[in-house]
């Protein structure tokens, strides 16, 4: 928390994390403090961290299928709290990159709007080595034929890319924080 106070105390309020318990470990005294920060999961969420996760989370960038639509949607009914959400398209097909494919995304999308979902938007990471452009591109289309506002896309090595292609959320931490160690 050393290298994040300073962002607060300069106002900063959004803040991502890829793994649900070390944003519990790290933010739950936090955020009780101070309710006007809010947490985006921008990792994999597993279906049985779904309830741990939508205690302290605000956004999810990473729903990718309809198993884990059902599970968010019931979690949301017991807690009488609704997140902001980003289905995660896997939008270079790649088989180790979770998301759901550019041939089921309406389907899920659909599914997930009946649910009771807040699906905002769309979310992307694109292949490693390729020029991520080309599938920024792709998404902002996807995202416009759906009618959705918001767009997460883009890191530290081609945020300004993803700016160009209008995203709204940008996952910029090492930029920032450094690398992980």
């Amino acid at each position: 928390m050393e290298r994040i106070t300073p962002l607060l105390d300069y106002g900063h309020r959004d803040f991502g994390e890829n793994k649900v318990q070390e944003a519990i470990d790290k933010w739950l005294e936090v955020k009780n403090k101070n309710n006007s920060i809010k947490l985006h999961l921008i990792g994999k969420l597993q279906t049985n961290k779904v309830k741990y996760a939508l205690k302290i989370f605000d956004y999810i960038h990473s729903l990718d299928s309809k198993k884990l639509a059902k599970k968010i949607a019931d979690e949301q009914l017991k807690l009488s709290k609704k997140l902001k959400i980003f289905i995660q398209v896997n939008i270079g097909f790649e088989e180790q990159k979770s998301g759901v494919s550019v041939e089921e995304l309406e389907d899920l999308y659909k599914y997930s709007i009946n649910l009771g979902l807040d699906i905002i938007g769309l979310m992307c990471i694109p292949p490693v080595g390729k020029k991520s452009d080309d599938y920024f591109k792709k998404l902002k289309l996807l995202n416009d034929n759906l009618s959705l506002n918001d767009l997460s896309m883009g890191m530290s090595s081609d945020y300004i890319s993803a700016i160009n292609n209008n995203a709204t959320y940008l996952r910029i931490g090492s930029e920032i924080f450094g690398k992980r160690d």
